[in-house]
């Protein structure tokens, strides 16, 4: 079901600032679970209507799902590390959010300012290295959307499937190790860490989370809500992470393949 959806041309979604179903009938174009609107085919977001005036942002809904697994986080202060080119940033400042948005490219930096301006949205940049960096103060809660190997991404990006190799699964793996670690130590207790990645394998999945609290971390597991993911319980695995694949929704045109994991920190 997954290579078949990766035959599939995919679609372009949007997470918009607010009346999906406005935006939806005047883009021609659906609302899907969790309030994205879904346009048909591969567009090109500058000529339409609300891209100028900073109304949407082009967003996988699947990739729209990790930041709204903290719930409510008006007046919170959270760090998105590895946050360019920004879309979980804008979700997260959108909210109420008070955002630190950290990427170690200066490049990637800019793009993301770029992103916010248009936006009319407000974070405060850092280019640095996560896995380094730390906060003035512990924070409330910490996005981590970690490099991976982008395998739930191929239906949109074939060329994955060719240029990574298993070495890279398991490089990826240590930098996630320690990129989770500096996570944990971002957050007070009590406080709530959201894990993800764009990938399929496991290694960079659940077993980034299995390793984590093995190691001892002082963090504990907190379940996935269907409230917050538009209901789609499909996508909530046994032990309580999220998982799609690009066969979910599959009446609508299939999803990007995404892991996200909720913890706390005790």
């Amino acid at each position: 079901a997954i290579a078949a959806a990766h035959l599939q041309t995919p679609n372009t979604d949007l997470t918009v600032k607010s009346d999906a179903p406005h935006w939806a009938e005047a883009l021609g174009g659906d609302v899907l679970p969790g309030g994205s609107v879904r346009l048909a085919g591969s567009v090109r977001p500058a000529g339409l209507a609300g891209y100028s005036d900073g109304q949407w942002w082009v967003q996988d809904v699947a990739a729209s799902l990790p930041a709204r697994l903290f719930g409510d986080v008006a007046g919170l202060r959270i760090a998105d590390l590895c946050a360019a080119p920004g879309g979980k940033t804008a979700q997260l400042v959108l909210a109420g959010a008070h955002v630190t948005a950290v990427d170690r490219s200066q490049k990637r930096i800019g793009r993301l300012a770029e992103n916010l301006q248009r936006l009319g949205l407000h974070a405060d940049l850092v280019c640095a290295d996560a896995v380094a960096w730390r906060p003035d103060a512990p924070l409330d809660a910490v996005l981590l959307d970690a490099p991976c190997s982008a395998t739930g991404t191929i239906r949109r990006h074939p060329d994955v499937a060719r240029l990574r190799a298993p070495e890279d699964v398991s490089k990826l793996s240590r930098l996630q190790d320690r990129l989770l670690a500096a996570a944990v130590d971002m957050v007070r207790p009590g406080g709530e860490i959201v894990y993800c990645s764009c990938s399929l394998q496991p290694e960079e999945g659940q077993g980034r989370i299995a390793a984590l609290l093995d190691g001892g971390a002082p963090v504990a597991r907190l379940d996935v809500l269907p409230d917050n993911i538009g209901g789609l319980e499909d996508l909530i695995s046994a032990d309580g992470a999220l998982r799609s694949l690009p066969c979910h929704l599959e009446e609508e045109g299939g999803m990007d393949g995404f892991f996200a994991a909720r913890l706390k920190r005790v």
